[in-house]
């Protein structure tokens, strides 16, 4: 398996996010801006909350959407992780009308796509948590 982009997560037990910490500012970006020396790698909390979410119904146009030529609707969700920043990303393992904001959210990495290896590219999603409610 490789990643969609490097940099751009952690993978293990609890993936993360990696932000980019503006070394002047001090201000938190998603993602980290690759080569740009200002910023500083930071992974960002796996934990945060739905702030707003919306069902993606029709087929995005390729380029740039790799995904499969048999599209299903899916969910994007604007989660907001704690002291950091709020992401867009895909919402897995959960119905459609189960969202709601101020969910309880932490990053997965999921399967993406195949690469022409035939190799699994992966990327981030959020599901919902199932146990605990502390945020790291």
């Amino acid at each position: 398996m490789i990643a969609i982009a490097e940099g751009l997560f952690t993978e293990g037990a609890q993936p993360r996010l990696i932000g980019g910490r503006h070394g002047e500012t001090g201000r938190l970006v998603f993602p980290c801006p690759a080569g740009d020396p200002r910023y500083t790698p930071e992974p960002l909390p796996p934990r945060g909350t739905v702030w707003s979410w919306t069902i993606q119904r029709f087929r995005p146009k390729s380029p740039p959407y790799t995904g499969p030529e048999a599209f299903q609707p899916f969910a994007i969700a604007y989660v907001e992780l704690p002291g950091a920043v709020i992401v867009e990303g895909p919402m897995v393992n959960v119905a459609f009308d189960a969202i709601a904001i101020g969910m309880e959210v932490e990053t997965v990495i999921v399967p993406h796509a195949t690469d022409a290896q035939g190799r699994t590219v992966t990327s981030y999603a959020f599901t919902p948590v199932t146990g605990g409610s502390g945020h790291d």
